[in-house]
C-alpha cells in the first residue's frame, strides 16, 4: 500500500538552490540574516548576498569550474553561510566536512568526493591543511588569516559581486556531497541535485513554517544536513534570523535562548535531556521558544514530556535521512499539539511511503511495523561512485530507509527502531529504543543505549551500557528492568561507562559499542 501526503500541489521552481535561498535578501537589504552569538558578529541579508557573490568571483578566479567539489569544514558561524552561497553561486559543489573527524578521515573524504578546494575555518586550519596536502588539494581558503594558506577576505577583498551564470539543469547538477553511513556499511557520498534540496525547502515551507519574524538558534551543526537545510536555509530563504553557537553547551543555549528570544526550536535528544534536567535551566527565560522540532535520533518521549513540563515549549519529532534531503515526515503547524509526541509526524508534501516486510518484500497491513521506504522529490540521485550501494539502497524507485515504522489511522508515522539495530531473541524482534526508553526512567540513570550481544541459546540478547549518576547495583538494575518488560526482552548484561558514543546530531554510534 501507498501512503501519501495530505498536502497536494507541491510547485518545486526549477531554480538554483543559492538563487533560490537567497532570491528575497535584497528586498531585506538591511534585515539580521545571522548572529554569531560568541563573537557577536552579524551580518545583514544584503552582506551575505554581496559576500557569497564576491566568494564566487574570487573562487572562479582561483580555477574553480561549474561542477567541481569544493569542501567546506567549520563551525557554525555567519561564515559558513557566506562560503557555502559562494561555493554555490560559483556553480561548484559543497561537501560539508565535520571538524571533529581525524585527519585520515577527512582525506578519505577528500579524495572520494575529488575534491578542488578546501575552506576551512582559523580553528581548524592547521587539521585541515595537513589533509589537504595528504589528499593532494592544492587550494585552501582560510575563514580568517594564517600565515602559509590564502585567506577568505584577501579571496574576496576585491572581486566584484558578479556570481557565475547558472546553466545547467538543476534535476542533474548536484549543490551538495555529504556523508552518510546510510543504512549500513562506510560513509558514501550522498548526491544531492539542486532540485531535491530546492524541493525539500519547498515542502518545509508547506508544514514546518518558519516566517520571517523568526528568531531561530543554530546549535546543531551545519555539516549535518538537517541543520544544513532545515535550519540554516530554510530559515534564510523566507527571512528569519539564525543565531549561531560554534558549539552545544547548555548555558550557551540557554542564553541565547534568551537574550535573541528565540521563536523556534531545532533540537536533539541530548538537548532535550538537559532540558529536563539540567539545574541551569531554571535560570534563564525562554519563554519566546513555542514550539521546537527534534531530529537526527530517536526522541523518548517521556523525557520530551518532561522537557515540555518544564519549559512550556511543546516538542516534536521529525524524521528524515542524508539520502532525502534530509527532510521526509514533520509534526505541521497546523496540528503540531495534536501530534502525538511519539510520533515522527506526516508525510511531507509529495512524498509516498510504503511499510515493507524485511523478509518477504510485501507491504504490511495497516497498523503493523515494516520497513519505511520512501519517493518524493527530494530523494538523493545516488550514492557518488557507488552504483552497488546505490542499487541496495533503491527497490524499483523506493529509497529504503532501514527504519522499522508504523502508521496510524490518521497518517501519522511512528518509528520502532533501525531495522539493522533490532535484537533477535529466539525468533522475538527486540528494540533496542524501547529497552533505552525503560532503563531512562530509572532515577538514578543519566543516559544509556542497548546492543545485542551473542547468546548461547537466544542467538542474540539485550545488553545495556549505562551511565550512571550514583552507584547501582548491576544485579538490582537488570532485576529492576525485568520487572517492566516481557520476559524474552530481559536485559542481561550491564556494562558501565563515562558516556555514551554519539555522532555531533546524537546518533548513538552503536557500532563503537558493539566493538567495545
Amino acid at each position: 500500500m501507498i501512503y501519501r501526503s495530505h498536502i497536494s500541489g507541491l510547485r518545486v521552481p526549477r531554480a538554483h538552490f543559492s538563487d533560490h535561498v537567497l532570491a528575497g535578501a535584497f528586498s531585506r537589504e538591511d534585515k539580521t540574516a545571522l548572529i554569531d552569538a560568541a563573537s557577536g558578529e552579524e551580518l545583514t541579508y544584503g552582506e551575505l548576498v554581496r559576500g557569497a557573490d564576491r566568494g564566487a568571483t574570487g573562487l572562479t578566479a582561483a580555477g574553480v569550474l561549474p561542477g567541481d567539489v569544493v569542501a567546506v569544514m567549520s563551525h557554525n558561524q555567519p561564515r559558513f553561510a557566506v562560503a557555502l552561497h559562494a561555493v554555490l553561486r560559483a556553480g561548484a559543489v559543497v561537501s560539508p566536512l565535520n571538524p571533529v573527524l581525524t585527519t585520515e578521515e577527512i582525506v578519505r573524504q577528500l579524495k572520494d568526493s575529488r575534491t578542488r578546494v578546501l575552506i576551512v575555518a582559523q580553528a581548524f586550519a592547521g587539521k585541515g591543511i595537513e589533509a589537504a596536502q595528504l589528499a593532494g588539494v592544492d587550494e585552501v581558503f582560510v575563514l580568517g588569516s594564517h600565515p602559509h594558506r590564502g585567506s577568505w577576505d584577501d579571496l574576496v577583498a576585491d572581486a566584484p559581486p558578479t556570481p557565475t551564470a547558472f546553466t545547467r539543469d538543476p534535476a542533474e547538477a548536484l549543490a551538495f556531497l555529504p556523508y552518510s553511513s546510510g543504512t549500513t556499511g562506510t560513509s558514501k557520498g550522498v548526491m544531492l541535485t539542486h532540485r531535491n534540496v530546492v524541493a525539500n525547502l519547498e515542502q518545509l515551507r508547506l508544514s514546518w513554517r518558519t516566517n520571517e519574524d523568526d528568531v531561530l538558534c543554530a546549535v546543531l551543526p551545519f555539516f549535518h544536513v538537517y541543520a544544513l537545510t532545515v535550519l540554516l536555509n530554510a530559515a534564510l530563504c523566507v527571512g528569519a534570523t539564525v543565531v549561531t553557537l560554534p558549539r552545544y553547551g547548555v548555558r550557551a543555549f540557554l542564553g541565547a535562548v534568551q537574550s535573541y528570544g528565540v521563536t523556534r526550536g531545532h533540537l536533539a535528544p541530548p538537548m532535550i535531556l538537559d532540558l529536563a534536567r539540567a539545574a541551569e535551566v531554571d535560570e534563564y527565560d525562554l519563554s519566546t521558544m513555542r514550539t521546537a522540532v527534534s531530529g537526527a535520533a530517536p526522541l523518548d518521549q517521556e523525557l520530551a514530556a518532561a522537557a515540555e513540563e518544564r519549559v512550556g515549549c511543546l516538542i516534536r519529532q521529525g524524521y528524515g535521512m542524508t539520502e532525502a534531503s534530509p527532510a521526509t515526515h514533520c509534526a505541521y503547524d497546523e496540528d503540531f499539539a495534536e501530534t502525538p509526541p511519539g510520533s515522527v509526524g506526516r508525510l511531507l508534501p509529495a512524498t509516498e511511503a510504503r511499510l515493507v516486510d524485511p523478509l518477504s518484500g510485501e507491504d504490511v497491513p495497516p497498523g503493523e511495523a515494516g520497513e519505511l521506504w520512501i519517493r518524493g522529490p527530494q530523494v538523493m540521485a545516488g550514492y557518488l561512485a557507488n552504483p552497488e550501494a546505490t542499487a541496495a539502497t533503491f527497490t524499483d524507485g523506493w529509497l529504503r530507509t532501514g527504519d522499522m515504522a508504523r502508521i496510524d489511522e490518521h497518517g501519522r508515522f511512528f518509528i520502532v527502531d533501525r531495522l539493522k539495530e533490532l535484537i533477535k531473541y529466539k525468533g522475538y524482534q527486540i528494540a533496542p529504543a524501547e529497552l533505552e526508553a525503560v532503563l531512562r526512567t530509572h532515577p538514578d540513570i543519566a543516559d544509556t543505549a542497548v546492543v545485542g550481544m551473542p547468546h548461547p541459546t537466544g542467538g542474540e540478547a539485550p545488553k545495556a551500557f549505562v551511565v550512571v549518576k550514583r552507584a547501582i547495583d548491576p544485579q538490582d538494575l537488570l532485576d529492576w528492568v525485568a520487572e517492566r518488560v516481557a520476559p524474552y526482552k530481559r536485559v542481561r548484561a550491564i556494562e558501565f561507562i563515562d558516556a555514551i558514543p554519539k555522532s555531533p546530531a546524537g546518533k548513538i554510534l552503536r557500532r563503537r559499542l558493539n566493538n567495545a
